[in-house]
């Protein structure tokens, strides 16, 4: 029951903005992790669709007509989606390094915190 009641504060009080950064943290952290894994290792092509599924959403929602954000940064945000999209398939079939991946995402966290402030 205690569960229940804290996932229903979570879901009132936490703000989009705590909800995008945790999610990248979570997904960066996976990142991280596969860093240093053989590109066979399934948990690598885990945390990469993943990162790719986020960014997908994050170009979705950027498309959108009722996407607040300004037109210019909604284009950068959409090129970042397709680059991470490419690049997440370099790191499969070429032995790309991830690194870039983590870099890029620790950029949009940093950015999500000074917004906040």
């Amino acid at each position: 029951m205690s569960l229940q009641a804290y996932q229903k504060t979570l879901q009132t009080t936490e703000t989009t903005r705590n909800t995008e950064y945790r999610l990248f943290a979570q997904i960066t952290s996976e990142l991280m992790e596969a860093r240093d894994l053989a590109r066979t290792d399934g948990r690598v092509a885990n945390a990469l669709h993943r990162n790719k599924e986020l960014w997908g959403i994050l170009m979705t929602d950027c498309a959108s007509e009722n996407n607040g954000l300004p037109e210019a940064l909604r284009a950068q945000v959409m090129s970042v989606a397709i680059w991470v999209n490419r690049h997440s398939s370099s790191v499969l079939r070429e032995s790309a390094a991830i690194d870039p991946l983590i870099t890029v995402n620790r950029t949009i966290m940093e950015g999500l915190l000074q917004s906040a402030e």
